[in-house]
């Protein structure tokens, strides 16, 4: 769009190329200038066009399905799942919230010769303690208070294909002794019933959770790390993959265009470089949500630093260590949070995209007072969802 108006002052010029217009033209006018002027809008629609164009064709033309990147380490981790997903081999994935661990297993399955097999994912964070190993295993009618009807496990669902078992480092000790059980002999009993099952099972693992510290600490079973840690695939987090957190951003813009207005046409310089500078605690995850509330938020033409919540101004760099900037910069992250937040835990987390487990962790270790006590069912005490 081109703007031929007689209103020729500065404010109008500036509103027109803001909400979009590919340039401002007053009257009177010379022929060969708007001229000029209009192939210039041509040439700029159709690199605006082939920049589309090439964004698509990035996106069809992933290493997995659904996994967005071109950095060469995560391009590595994907020759590794594809080398690996015809065995049978259980294997574990170790990355942080938000890197795409269900991704990735999900790709191990459909990849495997199980793909025509059911994928059934837990997440073991998510279940109440009391109730993991109906869940896992199942149950017979009246094996408990409330078991109205037999009902099987996730585990014998999977029969035949694959269990993807998410946040196993948060899996309580006495599960992880059955389930060490089970990957032992592939054999399993239903709550209530006597009656060995056996079953043809491969199971995917992943966690956040340093597995060998969590094992020096006795809160993981070091036999049963070492039942999982038969093949190991280590996700690098979003911070440290080059190019991919454009790449990412770009994807989400063209994802969620019918959300933001017509007169939106990208990210800002500021912008870009802020996204760069970001630590990115909740990884991709934070970036979509980021992202697509900026495309919303967004009043002009180019989403800048403010639409996405982040700091444009740059910092001074003195004597500190990477680790100890990165730290710096996920405390700040975490207690502006919190504010927004009014120390809503589930709020904050959220809008960090990361589970609220992840976020008291990540409180813990950066020493910020959360206000609240994460909540633990009482035994015997029964939820009527996964939280």
């Amino acid at each position: 769009m081109i703007v031929l108006t007689g209103q020729n002052d500065r404010a109008n010029a500036l509103k027109a190329i803001g909400l979009g217009a590919a340039d401002f033209f007053a009257k009177p006018f010379e022929a060969d200038l708007l001229g000029i002027v209009v192939d210039r809008a041509f040439r700029l629609s159709d690199l605006e066009r082939e920049n589309r164009q090439l964004l698509a064709k990035q996106a069809s033309e992933t290493p997995l399905d659904g996994l967005l990147t071109r950095d060469p380490g995560m391009l590595k981790v994907c020759r590794l799942v594809e080398r690996v997903a015809p065995t049978t081999a259980t294997v574990l994935l170790l990355g942080e919230s938000g890197t795409g661990k269900e991704v990735l297993a999900r790709a191990l399955h459909e990849l495997s010769a199980r793909r025509d097999k059911r994928f059934v994912a837990i997440n073991c964070a998510a279940i109440p303690e009391n109730l993991l190993e109906s869940e896992l295993f199942g149950h017979e009618k009246g094996a408990f208070t409330g078991a109205i009807k037999q009902t099987l496990g996730k585990i014998e669902v999977a029969d035949g294909g694959t269990l993807f078992l998410d946040e196993i480092g948060d899996l309580p000790l006495e599960a992880q002794a059955s389930l060490l059980r089970f990957l032992q002999e592939s054999t399993i009993t239903r709550v209530g019933s006597t009656q060995l099952l056996k079953l043809d099972v491969r199971v995917v693992a992943a966690t956040h959770v340093d597995l060998v510290a969590a094992v020096r600490e006795r809160h993981f079973r070091e036999d049963l790390f070492y039942r999982l840690n038969v093949l190991r695939v280590e996700i690098p987090p979003l911070r440290v993959r080059g190019d991919d957190i454009e790449t990412h951003a770009r994807h989400v813009l063209a994802r969620y265009r019918r959300d933001a207005s017509p007169a939106l046409l990208g990210f800002s310089e500021e912008a870009l470089a802020a996204m760069r500078s970001h630590s990115w605690p909740g990884n991709v995850r934070e970036l979509v949500n980021r992202v697509h509330g900026a495309m919303i938020l967004c009043e002009g033409a180019w989403i800048t630093p403010a639409d996405l919540g982040l700091d444009s101004a740059p910092r001074s760099i003195g004597a500190i260590s990477l680790a100890g900037a990165r730290q710096s910069s996920e405390r700040e992250l975490v207690l502006a949070a919190l504010q927004r937040n009014t120390h809503n835990v589930s709020a904050t987390a959220r809008e960090l995209g990361v589970s609220r487990v992840t976020l008291y962790r990540l409180a813990r270790r950066l020493s910020i007072e959360t206000k609240a006590k994460p909540e633990r069912p009482a035994r015997g005490q029964t939820l009527g969802g996964y939280g």
